[in-house]
């Protein structure tokens, strides 16, 4: 890789205004963790890449499919078959041959936590949906560690964001999934992240949604937004200003139905209107599930 032409004052100059020159030489000096590097992680990384940011852990085990085509930033022709993190790294490199990333190729998990998180400023969720156990154990490390977290989750043609800080609500305490089975866990998690479910009103083929089977879909739309929102909450933390919604707040954007909302739910998923809601929910799917086992 040839870096005798980069500089880095020139190469992000472009940020400065947003920022000062002495906010942009602090990203520069800020470290990120992201686990997983698919549909949501990989834009995150590159993303902040471009903002600035100069340091980063990232994890991810999976390797690039056809099915990752539609959305994810590493996904290519040339790049079939290849680790995810690896890949993405070499992108990093690509716009900031500076950059110390540290990758991590077998995830995350409770073994290696510690090292994932150590010295990381802010740790940004690309997770896929359904790794709720690595979800959890991620975000309990960064409450015991006291680093903050940002959760964008992208659904439909919108995102739905989430931050969770030192001192305040935990992800736990939000979403409740300790001792729930995995269909409840999804449930929770995807109410959790969107309460005013903007995007269900407008699923063209609902037979694509099956929590059961670990499917839905998913749009780049989606995926670019997210990686917008995070890197905007990232930047808020990393250098002390701006206001940040910390759980139980959030919001979701959705660009179809041309809406923005804060949302609020004291006590997560405890709350009395998440409750009612988790139980509609829990009947819909139950109605569904009959229906195909019928059409079957």
């Amino acid at each position: 890789m040839t870096t005798d032409r980069f500089a880095y004052d020139e190469a992000f100059s472009r940020n400065i205004g947003w920022v000062t020159r002495a906010e942009q030489a602090r990203l520069r000096r800020q470290c990120v963790a992201i686990a997983g590097l698919g549909g949501v992680g990989g834009s995150h990384l590159l993303t902040l890449a471009r903002l600035g940011v100069g340091r980063f852990r990232i994890a991810d085990l999976d390797r690039f499919d056809l099915v990752n085509f539609n959305r994810q930033a590493g996904a290519m022709i040339s790049t079939l078959g290849r680790e995810k993190a690896a890949v993405l790294a070499d992108m990093a490199r690509d716009i900031n041959p500076e950059l110390e990333i540290e990758v991590f190729p077998h995830g995350v998990d409770g073994n290696n936590l510690d090292a994932f998180l150590q010295s990381a400023d802010l740790y940004v969720d690309g997770l896929d949906f359904f790794a709720f156990e690595a979800r959890r154990q991620t975000f309990a490390a960064c409450t015991r560690l006291a680093i903050p977290a940002v959760t964008a989750a992208p659904l439909g043609m919108g995102v739905a964001v989430l931050v969770f800080l030192p001192g305040r609500m935990s992800f736990e305490d939000y979403f409740r999934l300790d001792g729930q089975p995995e269909h409840e866990q999804a449930l929770r998690f995807l109410l959790g992240l969107s309460p005013a479910m903007l995007q269900r009103c407008y699923v063209a083929d609902p037979t694509q949604v099956d929590l059961a089977g670990h499917r839905g879909p998913s749009t780049i739309i989606a995926c670019q937004l997210c990686a917008g929102a995070a890197a905007g909450e990232a930047l808020k933390i990393l250098l002390g200003r701006g206001r940040v919604l910390a759980a139980p707040w959030g919001y979701q954007l959705d660009i179809y139905r041309n809406r923005w909302v804060r949302t609020w739910r004291p006590w997560g998923n405890r709350n009395p209107i998440q409750r009612l809601a988790l139980a509609i929910a829990r009947r819909q799917l139950r109605a569904m599930g009959a229906g195909a086992r019928a059409v079957d």
